[in-house]
C-alpha cells in the first residue's frame, strides 16, 4: 500500500507499511489494555463537535484504529452515516460493522465534495505528507465541511527522547532516530491554511500517565501500534546496554515519591472549514472605520 504513495522515496520520513504492520500486531495483542489514549481523545474530539450546531449526514472517520473517533460521535448523536477507513484491514474490521474502507491517508480513494465532516483520531502523524493529506481531505469535505482531528504534538514522549538520546551517546557515542518528529502546535494552524481550510482553529492538550518503569512505557507503546516506524530507524537490534542505560536515566530524572516515571502525551487540536460563501471573512486592508488617533 504504501508504494502508492505520492510522496517521493527520497523524501518519506515513514515506513507507511510498517505503520500497518504495527497496527495489524497491536491488535494480536492485549489491544482493549493499550487503547485508553485512544479512546480518551476520541471521547475530547466529540465533545468539541457538541459545541457545532450542524448536520452531518455523511462523515469519516480517516485512520480509525478500532473505530473509537467513530463510536463516541455515534453514541452522541452526532452523524446520522458513517465511514471508517484506515491502511490496517484488521483495525477496520473491528468498527462494529460500520461501512469502512481500507486505504491509506496519503492516498485517499474518495470522490471530491462528499463528506458532511471528517474526524482524525491520533493517525495523521505518521503521514509523510501532512499538507498534502490536509489538502486531499479538503477537496473530499463538502463545501461548509467541518474537518476536525488531533495528532500527537512535538512534547510527545520528550522524557522517552531524551534519555534515550542520552543513554546512546554515553555507550554508543551515536545515536539513531528513535521517536517521530512530531508537528509543532505554532505550525499546526498553518498548515491548515496551506491547505485550503477557512477559519482554522487550533489547541493543545498535555496528558501525562505514569509506568512503573520505561520498559512498561516502550511496551505500552508497542501495544498501541505506536512503535518506530521512521525509514532511517536502526534496522537492527539495539545493545540492550542502551535500554537498560535510558531506564535508569529515565527513573533518576523524573521518578515520583512512588517510583512513577511520566509520559506526557501533547495532543494538537485542528478544527477547518471547507470554505464556503456563507463563512465569516476577513475585512479588506482599510475597511475599518476606527480612527486610531482616537484611541491611542
Amino acid at each position: 500500500m504504501s508504494n502508492l504513495s505520492l510522496v517521493p522515496p527520497e523524501t518519506r520520513l515513514f515506513d507507511r507499511n510498517l505503520v500497518k504492520v504495527h497496527r495489524e500486531r497491536a491488535l494480536k495483542g492485549d489491544w482493549a489494555r493499550h487503547a485508553f489514549l485512544f479512546e480518551e481523545v476520541a471521547d475530547r474530539l466529540a465533545d468539541r463537535l457538541l459545541d457545532v450546531t450542524q448536520d452531518y449526514d455523511l462523515a469519516l472517520d480517516i485512520g480509525c484504529h478500532d473505530g473509537a473517533l467513530g463510536r463516541q460521535m455515534r453514541a452522541r448523536g452526532l452523524v446520522k452515516n458513517l465511514i471508517s477507513c484506515d491502511i490496517s484491514a484488521g483495525m477496520v474490521s473491528k468498527t462494529s460493522g460500520e461501512q469502512s474502507v481500507v486505504a491509506d491517508e496519503e492516498v485517499l480513494p474518495f470522490k471530491d465534495e462528499v463528506f458532511d465532516l471528517i474526524g482524525s483520531n491520533l493517525s495523521l502523524h505518521w503521514t509523510n505528507d501532512l499538507p498534502g493529506a490536509l489538502v486531499q481531505l479538503r477537496r473530499s469535505l463538502k463545501p461548509n465541511g467541518l474537518f476536525i482531528g488531533a495528532l500527537f504534538g512535538l512534547e510527545t514522549l520528550n522524557e522517552l527522547k531524551t534519555c534515550l538520546t542520552e543513554a546512546e551517546l554515553e555507550i554508543k557515542g551515536g545515536m539513531a532516530p528513535r521517536i517521530s518528529p512530531f508537528t509543532e502546535v505554532r505550525d499546526a494552524g498553518s498548515l491548515l491554511q496551506r491547505a485550503g481550510f477557512a477559519l482554522p482553529v487550533t489547541d493543545v492538550d498535555v496528558i501525562t500517565l505514569k509506568y512503573q518503569n520505561a520498559f512498561a512505557l516502550m511496551q505500552e507503546l508497542r501495544g498501541m501500534g505506536e512503535a518506530n516506524a521512521l525509514i532511517e530507524r536502526h534496522k537492527g537490534f539495539t545493545d540492550k546496554k542502551v535500554f537498560m542505560r535510558a531506564a535508569e536515566i529515565y527513573h533518576d530524572k523524573y521518578a515520583d515519591e512512588d517510583g512513577l516515571i511520566p509520559a506526557t502525551f501533547q495532543i494538537i487540536y485542528m478544527t477547518g472549514w471547507a470554505p464556503h460563501e456563507s463563512q465569516q471573512k476577513p475585512l479588506l486592508p482599510g475597511s475599518g472605520k476606527t480612527n486610531l488617533k482616537n484611541v491611542l
